[in-house]
Parts: structure tokens; sequence; C-alpha cells
């Protein structure tokens, strides 16, 4: 399996070789060796999601950022999804910075993101399940910016579909940095 790291300080993508043929294919999807020597617990992780959402779709940007924030391990199980990062952690040098990558069900590859980031994605194919798995339960604490906020620009691809009202109704990146992290931009 491949790793290697990004511009955000401990995102870490990881790259499976499927092996494929006549049956169609097998992957691994979780393998604690790599997950250690890439410097994560795999007994970190408390608790595994998935959503499944249609063409164009957006969910987030969601994820906690005080106490030691939430990291997720993020894949696409089914169809094609962008999914995107952003470094919340005021004291990192990737503050603000926002990354994406294409995560399918034919690469099968895995975003992990570092407790302290917000997370995102849409949906590219006709409908995707997207699965993830936490390092903290899911409950009160989680955070939200808008993910159409014109400042922050993340590249959404267009034309995009379907959002929550909360997703909607969040703060732009300048008013949560300000509010929620004491950071005025």
């Amino acid at each position: 399996m491949k790793v290697t790291r990004s511009g955000i300080p401990g995102l870490v993508i990881f790259e499976p070789t499927p092996f494929r043929d006549h049956r169609g294919f097998f992957t691994r999807t979780l393998d604690v060796a790599v997950l250690a020597d890439a410097g994560i617990d795999p007994a970190s992780f408390k608790q595994e999601n998935q959503s499944r959402s249609r063409l164009g779709g957006i969910r987030g940007l969601h994820g906690r950022v005080t106490d030691g924030g939430e990291a997720k391990l993020a894949r696409c199980a089914r169809g094609t999804v962008l999914d995107v990062i952003v470094d919340a952690r005021p004291d990192s040098p990737a503050f603000g910075r926002v990354e994406t990558f294409v995560l399918d069900d034919v690469d099968h590859r895995q975003v992990y993101a570092p407790g302290g980031c917000l997370h995102g994605y849409q949906v590219l194919s006709d409908e995707a399940d997207f699965c993830y798995r936490t390092d903290v339960f899911y409950g009160p604490g989680e955070v939200a910016v808008n993910p159409l906020d014109a400042e922050l620009a993340v590249p959404w691809r267009e034309p995009h579909g379907e959002l929550s009202e909360r997703d909607l109704a969040s703060p732009g990146w300048r008013d949560f940095a300000r509010t929620v992290l004491g950071v005025e931009l």
C-alpha cells in the first residue's frame, strides 16, 4: 500500500493496489500495520459511519476543533466523491488550507484527516456510499462551516446538488474563525 503525505500536517493518503480479475476485485480497506507505520493508532477508532448521497450532493464541512478534535479515515465504497479537508487548527502552518481528493470504488484511495480539520464531500457519481472511521463518538461538539462560503473557496464541482439546512445556515470561514476559534483573519 502506498502511503503519502499532503501539505496539511498529519493528513495521510493511503493508496492500495487492488487485485482485479474476471470476478471483480479484492482490496484491503484496513491494515493496522500500515496505519501504525504512518503514525496512526488503529485502536483509536471508536466508530464507523456510512452515508449514501446522490449526484452533486454536498455534506459538510463538519468537524471537531476542540479537545484534540476528531480524526477521520475516509473512503468511498461505491461511486465517486470529491473529498475536502480544511485545516482549522490555528497553530498549524497550513491553517485555512483546503485540499481535495477524488475517492472512488476503482482506486480505493483513503484519506486520514487529523483532529482539528473540517471535512466534507461532494458526490460526483449518480450515487455514492461514503464510509469513515472516527476516533471519537458522535455527539455534542461538532461544528460546521458553510461549504459554499466564497472566502474559503472550496472548488466544488458544478452544478452542486442538495445541501442540508444546517450546512447552509452555518457561518462562513471568517465568522467561524473569529467566533469558534478566536482567530481574526
